[in-house]
């Protein structure tokens, strides 16, 4: 039988579903993709390795997506950001360190750049930072139909059900830009990325290690990897890469 999440509920009265382990700090804390949820492959095998280790874990959905409330079409980068550091206010304790995975590495340096303080490192699979702004080129014809109806629907690969993408999303996605200056961010970064990614290219891994400021950044390429980077070795690879950052910190502490 799998249980019920746990639920914080925002000022706004939205909710927040999500599961959470107590453990040692830095404690870890899963950021999903666009429209994934809490309960994919990569968020379950973080669980089990903070599990294994002691270490505070937490997973959950950001507004509109998953077990949380609210409609995935009504959200956007900056609520869904803003989703995340509440989660990071009022649930966690202490040093965290943050795991995007897609959207979730854009989510993830958003958060980080919110509360510095908090963040003790950030790991990236696949990370996706403006890519509302960059990797959604539409065709003139579905600019019209942004313009007149709000939204255009686009082939969703993973989905029979196409992605809504709203004016609002696209909007929104200008004000939270990181890559043209500096990511002033001064913690550890580790980012993987699957050179066959096809809906992300690697080159925004690359991009996103010379704008941020600090100088513990590593980047590993996977070979002939695509986006979701899920099979039995990329997790495998992904729990290593947390799991050497959070021993580096623990070390350094």
């Amino acid at each position: 039988m799998v249980q019920a999440p746990e639920i914080l509920t925002r000022d706004d009265g939205a909710t927040i579903a999500y599961y959470q382990i107590p453990g040692k700090t830095p404690g870890v804390v899963f950021l999903t993709g666009f429209k994934s949820d809490m309960t994919g492959g990569k968020a379950i095998a973080l669980e089990e390795l903070c599990q294994a280790r002691g270490q505070a874990y937490l997973r959950f959905d950001y507004f509109g997506h998953g077990q949380s409330s609210g409609a995935f079409e009504d959200g956007t980068i900056g609520r869904w950001a803003d989703d995340a550091v509440c989660a990071l206010d009022q649930l966690c304790e202490g040093p965290q360190v943050l795991v995007g995975s897609s959207m979730g590495g854009w989510i993830m340096l958003l958060a980080a750049l919110a509360r510095p303080d908090r963040v003790a490192g950030l790991v990236g699979t696949a990370a996706a930072p403006d890519f509302t702004e960059d990797l959604m080129a539409l065709s003139p014809e579905q600019v019209r139909q942004l313009d007149a109806q709000g939204f255009v629907e686009i082939p969703n690969c993973y989905d029979e059900e196409p992605y809504k993408i709203t004016k609002a999303l696209l909007d929104d996605g200008k004000n939270h830009l990181l890559l043209r200056g500096e990511i002033r961010l001064d913690c550890p970064v580790r980012l993987i990325h699957g050179t066959n990614d096809e809906d992300v290219p690697w080159q925004t891994s690359l991009t996103t290690q010379d704008k941020l400021r600090s100088t513990d950044v590593e980047t590993l390429f996977v070979k002939n990897g695509d986006h979701r980077l899920s099979e039995p070795r990329d997790l495998a690879r992904l729990c290593k890469t947390v799991e050497r950052l959070l021993d580096q910190l623990e070390h350094d502490a």
